[in-house]
């Protein structure tokens, strides 16, 4: 009874697709279902917007990669040979080495991005809801995921993969820290009101920044990314003004022109500004002019100053890969023992049962025809004991030690006909 992943991710399959095969969270109980009844024994389904990967274990008909790989390519619209390009298929420990990777943040577009624990976390968590007995998909992936969020943690305990600012809006809040010290309390106006403005804006306020004006060329996006953050919306006509007191002043509009002058800034401070500022231009091209840079109490950072932030970042953390691997080889190998380790289990409660069945009918044998008293009858009965779970320690042993090794099957399949388990029926 195998475990498999079956999947998709940004390193294989560009965005239309995985936009196309990625599910919602209404989407996953009904999926869950699906891939259960197709012949999945245990399933959790991992989708972000760069990867929708399905762990399954195996069924009595060996079914769950077919059901699988069925389900994405029905879902994204691939045919066989989308399918050969973008999916991927691992299994056993391959499949343990690749989840620890994928949450430890080594598989991630951003090396080290924190944000996979808790979308693993989350998976794993669905999947314990639908089973409705508090094991996340049953006891094998239970096992999996429960050894994947250790590992995890571990990762980012033990090595700096996780240190760092890895993003151009999360290294305009490091250059922030640099300058202020801590944010809490600095007041801050976010300049634009897409995407990169609200990356910006969410990590300020992760910072503790206070007094939050968005301010864009229309007043209604403005006023959206406020209902959803909180703060106050402006246009364009107020930078002037607001530009006398923010403490911080973040830039990400897709203007053709600048959108904050060098005499806008100066006038800012000639009006009576004493505080420094701080001006963030994650924009392209740039928001803010230049020559504000050069100004006494300005500190302006551009999307260059910010990519360097991010590249020294990267390479530091693309130097501690090498130990979280070791990490991720001992959770793997810690997992691969247990696993394996379940599979002769059934031969050595099948080997211990049919010998206590001998034990006991002999023992009755010898009591019927010995006469012996009770005391003596129960030191007989110790002794027996004894002696059996002595003979039984080795082959026991081996059995354990054979799984460790990989050679489970083998070994298992030698005890069942040494021993004439299979005659007895006892390994079913």
């Amino acid at each position: 009874m195998a475990v498999h992943v079956v999947g998709l991710s940004h390193h294989t399959t560009p965005l239309p697709i995985r936009e196309r095969v990625a599910l919602e969270a209404a989407e996953l109980d009904d999926a869950l279902h699906s891939l259960h009844y197709a012949g999945a024994a245990e399933v959790v389904i991992l989708s972000t917007c760069n990867r929708t990967e399905i762990y399954a274990r195996d069924g009595a008909d060996a079914a769950a990669v077919d059901a699988a790989r069925d389900f994405l390519c029905t879902r994204g619209g691939l045919s066989d040979d989308d399918a050969a390009r973008f999916v991927y298929t691992r299994s056993e420990d391959e499949a343990a080495r690749h989840l620890f990777r994928v949450v430890s943040g080594i598989d991630s577009l951003v090396l080290g991005e924190p944000q996979i624990q808790g979308q693993v976390r989350s998976a794993y968590e669905l999947a314990a809801r639908q089973n409705g007995r508090g094991r996340p998909a049953g006891p094998i992936l239970s096992r999996l995921f429960e050894t994947a969020l250790s590992v995890g943690g571990r990762v980012r305990a033990e090595t700096q993969l996780g240190a760092g600012a890895a993003s151009v809006p999360s290294a305009a809040v490091a250059l922030a820290r640099k300058i202020f010290g801590s944010l809490e309390g600095r007041s801050t106006v976010i300049v634009g009101a897409g995407e990169m403005s609200e990356l910006a804006l969410q990590c300020l306020l992760d910072e503790g920044v206070s007094g939050v004006v968005v301010a864009n060329r229309t007043a209604q996006r403005a006023e959206a990314l406020v209902a959803k953050y909180g703060g106050a919306a402006a246009t364009f006509d107020r930078l002037p003004e607001l530009l006398r007191t923010a403490s911080i002043v973040a830039c990400a509009t897709a203007a053709p022109h600048h959108v904050i002058t060098a005499e806008m800034v100066a006038r800012a401070f000639r009006e009576g500004r004493r505080d420094p500022m701080l001006l963030l231009d994650i924009a392209l091209p740039r928001d803010v002019e230049p020559a504000a840079g050069s100004i006494d109490g300005v500190f302006l950072y551009d999307v260059d100053d910010l990519q360097q932030v991010v590249d020294s970042t990267l390479a530091q953390r693309r130097g501690e890969i090498e130990r979280a691997d070791t990490i991720i080889g001992d959770g793997v190998a810690e997992f691969m023992t247990w696993y394996r380790g379940r599979s002769v289990v059934p031969v050595i409660q099948a080997l211990r049962g049919h010998a206590e069945q001998l034990r006991q009918a002999e023992l009755e044998r010898v009591l019927r025809s010995a006469n012996l008293d009770p005391e003596t009858a129960a030191t007989v009965d110790v002794l027996t004991k004894q002696l059996l779970n002595k003979i039984l320690h080795a082959p026991t042993t081996r059995l354990r030690e054979a799984a460790k090794d990989g050679r489970e099957g083998e070994v298992a399949e030698a005890a069942r006909y040494l021993f004439g388990l299979d005659e007895i029926g006892g390994t079913d």
